[in-house]
């Protein structure tokens, strides 16, 4: 992993104060080769002061060195860190200026072309996990946007193709640079329970229409994120917890289940809309492998008799081979 910018600037203004001290302990150490405009030796202050303007290449005049060997300090030392200096402080400001207007064009590009997207609150192992899933679904990496506050992991989901956005989604000015407002689904994937129902609120608020799908720690906070807006919680410590229980003494239907979890390969849950000549049909009939229908919101599973005839705007949830 890269380090983030704010340890590359202060290694660099480091380097520069350490060009700075190198300096003028040169100047001080040869003060009987310097003249200043009353005649007096160089104190330690008198040869920072030469070495910053020096360095700056400001060059008042007032300190100048007289003999030879001072000169030649300067040729062979002083000058060669006046360069390194400069390129330094400028090679920092031109990366930062270039990095913000890189970073901020490709955000108002994008902005102005995506809709129906989906936002991912949270680039951790949950964030990383849910994106990979939806790639593994053929969704285009353009059509998904980060939001974090972790430098290192913007980066990474840079690295990955994916839109990216720098701050707290509790706050409603970073979901609308993410185009929450236009976004047809919300990924919240932050670490804290209280997290996640603020930034589900803040989501809701923006897009009354969109897709909320969270995940939390506790089993009791799924009330909070169901009131805040919410569609689907996901508790991630109970479902560790059935997983752990299952494979104790049934490990293959813990493989069985991360193979359906897995779109890469093997089997895998999806979701299609009924066709015309499926409607009246039982799904026990069709050649998908059907496990429930989703009827108005409601999932109904097969074998119950409400959905014994498919209904006009019925969406099955079967199995498919995922796409190798």
């Amino acid at each position: 992993m890269e380090a983030s910018p704010w340890a590359a600037l202060t290694r660099r203004v480091a380097a520069a104060v350490l060009m700075l001290v190198a300096s003028t302990l040169v100047v001080y150490f040869g003060r009987g080769g310097y003249h200043d405009v009353k005649g007096t030796e160089l104190s330690l202050l008198d040869s920072a002061y030469y070495a910053t303007v020096s360095l700056s290449t400001t060059g008042y005049g007032d300190i100048t060195p007289i003999t030879p060997v001072a000169r030649l300090i300067n040729i062979v030392i002083i000058t060669p860190l006046r360069v390194l200096f400069l390129i330094v402080l400028v090679g920092t400001t031109l990366q930062v200026l270039t990095e913000r207007s890189r970073q901020a064009f490709k955000i108002q590009r994008w902005r102005r072309k995506v809709r129906n997207h989906t936002v991912v609150v949270g680039y951790g192992t949950k964030g990383r996990t849910a994106v990979d899933a939806m790639l593994g679904d053929r969704v285009q990496p353009a059509q998904i946007v980060v939001v974090d506050t972790d430098p290192i992991m913007l980066k990474a989901a840079a690295n990955a193709g994916l839109v990216t956005v720098h701050g707290s989604a509790t706050q409603a000015d970073v979901l609308r640079l993410a185009g929450v407002q236009r976004a047809a689904a919300v990924v919240v994937a932050v670490n804290r329970d209280d997290s996640a129902v603020m930034v589900t609120l803040t989501a809701r608020e923006l897009n009354p229409t969109a897709k909320i799908v969270a995940s939390i720690r506790e089993s009791e906070n799924t009330h909070l994120l169901k009131q805040s807006g919410a569609d689907s919680v996901v508790v991630s410590s109970e479902t560790a917890g059935r997983l752990l229980g299952i494979a104790t003494n049934a490990p293959n239907v813990v493989d069985m289940i991360e193979n359906l979890l897995t779109p890469e390969e093997g089997l895998t849950v999806t979701e299609r809309d009924i066709e015309p000549g499926e409607v009246g049909v039982s799904p026990r009939h069709l050649g998908d492998i059907v496990l429930g229908v989703d009827r108005a919101g409601t999932l109904i599973e097969v074998g119950d008799s409400r959905v014994d005839a498919l209904e006009a705007g019925d969406k099955l949830l079967y199995l498919r081979r995922a796409h190798g």
